[in-house]
């Protein structure tokens, strides 16, 4: 199971002073060295963590995966196209969240949707939709010509008990597995943390995890390498 560290949190910390530092190429970097297998960036309409010249910098340093999440918006589209990132992620954006609350409503976007993966195939980008759980909405992400799904993890995240969290593990396994027969590639990401991920190890349908904000929080006390290192060791199943 791949690991992708997502940086945002970096750049929010950079943006809160209108200074330079923290960078977050140089912390996509750190995380290179320290084994991750790629980094994640949103860019989102409002800028209000990564830049454009984080993005544009990215392409030209990191040697692993750069995977763009963005809106499925015209302007997004156009940088995406020009930057050429590994994959691109479709997700909704809303001004006001404080982070992703949810996934697409694929059957309700449809014809958007299909555009936007069109005009990112003919630039040479694949494209990952961001969706829950639900076989209605993986079907219809393989009818548009999605090449792969994130599935929304944050329900499971967010359990309340041991039997709600395992209710969601349950619905992911059977979403992981209807997606594969179909062809797409599986990942899977929001709220993932140093406890939740060990419950993900029996997961053999997701190719990858996307995780950001548990690694960065840690990385304040421990250091980015360390933080990243010990969440590789919980995903490879080296550390409980």
């Amino acid at each position: 199971m791949r690991f992708c560290l997502n940086i945002d949190h970096v750049a929010t910390l950079r943006n809160a002073r209108g200074a330079a530092e923290p960078d977050p190429v140089t912390a996509a970097l750190i995380a290179e060295h320290a084994g991750v297998d790629g980094i994640v960036v949103h860019l989102r309409e409002d800028r209000r963590h990564i830049k454009d010249r984080d993005l544009y910098l990215l392409r030209e340093v990191i040697k692993t995966k750069l995977d763009l999440e963005m809106a499925a918006v015209n302007d997004i589209i156009e940088i995406a196209c020009k930057v050429k990132p590994d994959l691109v992620t479709l997700v909704p954006e809303k001004r006001m969240e404080l982070t992703t609350e949810s996934g697409l409503n694929v059957l309700d976007e449809m014809d958007k949707l299909k555009s936007s993966i069109e005009r990112l195939h003919n630039a040479g980008v694949p494209v990952s939709l961001f969706i829950e759980p639900e076989e209605a909405q993986i079907d219809c992400s393989s009818e548009i010509g999605a090449d792969f799904i994130e599935i929304h993890t944050g329900v499971f995240a967010e359990s309340k008990t041991e039997e709600e969290q395992f209710d969601e593990l349950d619905k992911i396994r059977i979403a992981a597995r209807h997606a594969k027969k179909l062809g797409l590639g599986v990942n899977a990401g929001h709220g993932l943390d140093y406890q939740n991920i060990k419950l993900f190890r029996e997961l053999q349908d997701i190719d990858e995890l996307s995780i950001g904000h548990a690694v960065i929080a840690r990385a304040v006390f421990s250091g980015l390498d360390n933080a990243v290192r010990e969440m590789i060791s919980l995903i490879n199943g080296r550390k409980d």
